[in-house]
């Protein structure tokens, strides 16, 4: 918490406030902790991505089957692709994705994400990326270990650091290259942002988690009082200041808080350890590295 509360005091996210606020040309709004325009992908129109994703992905096979053809782009040797995405699965999802990993040498991983009849659309592509890095991740930590007891990693924000490094390269694998001049300075930025954002829902968790083990006896409806006010307490101490608006409860939005106690706090980490990593796999073998990692 001590972190997060120094990250979030930081006049820097003043500074990146008024850039975003100048490049929407308008005042900022409490949704606009979801801003998504320092990205690359945000100058390509959605429809074109979509459009490309559908075509290749229009049902869950489609995916699995082209999951080596994604490793290989990665920079694993075709053998050693197919022998990690063979213990992938890819289910649809009703909501946003997720990743489950096996829990025994001989079953599978399975990859959820939302697929509609027309085909896997852009967004529902960018988030099985994502998802991908976490099942290759729960494979080669399975799989390749020495003993299963050290089967998995330290914290859940290692898997997250793997997943961003896959979704990081979710239009160079579809073949669409970043030339953009700035692109490491939009990169920081971005990153910048996001940390923010999901600092500030990490610690409505563990303060909502505070107030659990203070009253063992609360009731639904207690808990969800208690995590819309923590919330409002939060953006008011740390993002009013920004954002310019003050008792928003939109960082009570996380489903998280309630069917994954206590993770929204790694992914904060996460995107620590993969701007870590991304300094350091520059120049290297990715797939050699990821291996070793």
């Amino acid at each position: 918490a001590a972190l997060f509360d120094s990250y979030l005091r930081s006049p820097q996210l003043k500074e990146v406030g008024k850039i975003i606020s100048q490049r929407l040309g308008r005042e900022l709004k409490p949704f606009d902790i979801w801003y998504d325009g320092f990205k690359t992908r945000s100058t390509i129109p959605e429809e074109l991505l979509t459009s490309k994703t559908q075509a290749l992905y229009p049902d869950p096979a489609a995916f699995r089957a082209g999951m080596p053809d994604l490793l290989v782009k990665m920079g694993w040797d075709r053998t050693r692709a197919e022998y990690l995405a063979d213990k992938i699965v890819v289910d649809p999802a009703r909501g946003s994705g997720h990743a489950w990993g096996a829990l025994r040498k001989g079953s599978v991983s399975h990859l959820r994400t939302r697929i509609s009849d027309k085909g896997m659309d852009y967004k529902g592509y960018n988030i099985a990326v994502h998802e991908f890095g976490h099942n290759v991740e729960q494979t080669i930590t399975l799989y390749d270990v020495d003993n299963y007891m050290m089967t998995g990693v330290p914290n859940t924000a290692v898997t997250e650091a793997m997943a961003y490094v896959f979704q990081n390269r979710d239009l160079a694998l579809l073949g669409m290259k970043d030339q953009a001049p700035d692109k490491e300075k939009m990169e920081i930025l971005d990153v910048a942002w996001q940390m923010m954002e999901i600092m500030g829902v990490g610690l409505v968790e563990m303060k909502s988690w505070d107030w659990l083990y203070e009253n063992p006896d609360a009731t639904p409806a207690m808990y969800k009082e208690t995590v819309i006010r923590n919330a409002v307490d939060i953006w008011n101490k740390y993002f009013a200041p920004v954002i310019g608006i003050n008792d928003s409860p939109l960082l009570a939005i996380y489903s998280h808080m309630v069917n994954s106690p206590l993770y929204l706090p790694n992914y904060s980490y996460g995107h620590v350890i993969h701007f870590q990593l991304e300094e350091y796999l520059k120049g290297k073998d990715l797939a050699r590295e990821l291996d070793r990692i």
